[in-house]
């Protein structure tokens, strides 16, 4: 739903007011390898002055006893970031491991985790790290808040395969 201002500013404009969305797709490749474990996946934001802005993260949260957080650190760039200072499960940020096929997020700019996010370049950056297998990330340069409706994507070559931004206004 979109709401219109009027402003007398020499004559009356139309403006928007709608919050800003992003959305990102993750897609996990299929891999024809003899022991197949799923990815643990670290989904983030980097800022100005690389402060961190956690979107997801995806591990085995179904282990007895929170096991399955002692390979948290296996996704090193994201553990020394910002994993290593939380206290997992984080309602709304954790959840369970993905299986191949491509996984859709969604954030509204206006709620958690954006709320508050300052206009800037961001890089959105997805780190991946399989048990018996290896480790990957990809970066996604974008703008935010989005002037316009945007897109942008990545490639992975081993524990990652297309990776997706839109940007609405």
């Amino acid at each position: 739903m979109r709401l219109l201002v009027y402003a007398a500013a020499g004559g009356l404009a139309a403006t928007p007011l709608a919050a800003a969305e992003l959305l990102v797709s993750v897609e996990i490749p299929r891999l024809n390898v003899s022991e197949y474990h799923r990815p643990y996946v670290a989904v983030w934001l980097e800022g100005a002055g690389q402060k961190v802005t956690n979107l997801a993260v995806w591990y085995d949260v179904d282990m007895k006893n929170g096991e399955g957080t002692k390979w948290l650190k296996d996704m090193r760039t994201w553990w020394r970031k910002s994993g290593r200072e939380l206290e997992m499960p984080v309602d709304g940020l954790s959840g369970a491991t993905r299986p191949p096929g491509k996984h859709q997020l969604a954030f509204a700019g206006d709620k958690a985790p954006l709320a508050g996010l300052q206009a800037g370049e961001y890089t959105l950056v997805i780190e991946a790290a399989r048990e018996v297998g290896g480790r990957e990330i990809l970066r996604v340069p974008f703008q935010w808040p989005p002037s316009g409706p945007a897109k942008a994507d990545g490639k992975g070559e081993t524990e990652l395969a297309a990776v997706a931004v839109e940007l609405k206004p």
